[in-house]
């Protein structure tokens, strides 16, 4: 019998540390980024993430989100355009694809813990799932990533298309050897409504995510309170 996972949106406190110690971990065993590199990578952005979790029956976070909300950093996307090996201003790569900055949320980390391979599964599809209902919930009308191409495939078997950023194209980032500067629009999902029903249903809607339990649909919202604290911090 398959054990509970839980999913939670915007973590706090302890559980929240958890998170980043999980990031951490998987981010060290794929790519080799340190602590020291992650805290210089995302640091900028520390009061402007947005985390999500995947616990099993004990607590233990088994994988993890970090969402970037807009904020007086930017989206690190964006930011990260100007840098090697792409060298192109963000914002007029992201206003030539139809991105309002000021609007959108960027997916900067995402991945599932070593050793859990017989839930890997589970987990994974327990993140897309949080990252679509939050955007969802919270209107955001679009999305911009940096996806490592492994992730860019999965997410693509479930008829979710992230389109390349113009300018720009797939290279070595942050010791994945192959990545790409993606976005997509809130009208991704009535795509994959439309060509992939099943996927959307499951993914989208969380229809079959059996063995999950998940936030209430006003758990997923970011409150007032809680933006005005991003803003400011």
């Amino acid at each position: 019998m398959s054990s509970l996972l839980t999913l939670h949106f915007d973590v706090q406190g302890s559980l929240r540390e958890e998170a980043r110690r999980c990031e951490a971990d998987i981010f060290l065993a794929a790519f080799g980024n340190t602590r020291q590199q992650l805290a210089d990578e995302y640091g900028p952005y520390e009061n402007q993430s947005v985390f999500l979790a995947v616990t099993d029956e004990a607590g233990e976070v088994l994988g993890m989100t970090r969402l970037i909300v807009p904020g007086p950093s930017g989206l690190k996307t964006l930011n990260d355009l100007g840098r090697e090996p792409w060298l192109v201003d963000g914002e007029r790569v992201a206003r030539a694809a139809g991105v309002d900055s000021a609007r959108a949320w960027d997916i900067a980390t995402l991945g599932v813990r070593e050793g859990h391979r017989a839930r890997s599964m589970r987990v994974s599809l327990a993140l897309y799932h949080g990252v679509l209902k939050s955007t969802y919930l919270n209107e955001i009308p679009s999305v911009t990533s940096i996806l490592d191409e492994t992730a860019r495939r999965a997410f693509a078997l479930f008829d979710l298309v992230y389109t390349t950023l113009p300018s720009t194209s797939t290279a070595s980032y942050l010791g994945s050897v192959a990545s790409t500067p993606v976005y997509s629009h809130a009208s991704m999902l009535d795509i994959q409504r439309r060509v992939n029903p099943e996927a959307y249903r499951l993914l989208s809607l969380g229809i079959g995510l059996d063995g999950l339990i998940t936030p209430a649909d006003e758990d997923y919202r970011l409150t007032m309170a809680s933006e005005a604290s991003v803003v400011a911090a």
